[in-house]
């Protein structure tokens, strides 16, 4: 299991893009239902938004990046941002009731 915290910032016209481009992963994610995949995302008041990716694969791979939507979504983000994505990796210490069973 892989599971990844991804930050940026984007530029104050363009966090409700982001935030559609974000909401139509959701929808299709909703729809595909693809396995191994558990993703949470939140945008905080000042438009920087932060993904938590959590995949059962060993190297990451998932549905996700398949998906149309992530596509859509993932095309032009490095130029909706005002600060760049930064990717790390995680580790949950504690889980209260918001991602689901671990």
């Amino acid at each position: 299991m892989k599971q990844r915290l991804i930050r940026y910032k984007t530029k104050p016209d363009m966090g409700d893009k982001n935030a559609g481009l974000i909401s139509a992963v959701f929808a299709e994610l909703k729809a595909a239902h693809p396995e191994g995949v558990r993703y949470l995302t939140l945008r905080l008041e000042d438009d920087t938004f932060i993904h938590f990716v959590e995949t059962t694969t060993d190297d990451g791979a998932s549905g996700l990046t398949n998906l149309a939507a992530f596509q859509a979504f993932q095309s032009g983000v490095r130029e909706r941002c005002a600060e760049p994505p930064l990717v790390r990796g995680a580790t949950i210490v504690g889980n209260y009731r918001m991602l689901g069973d671990p």
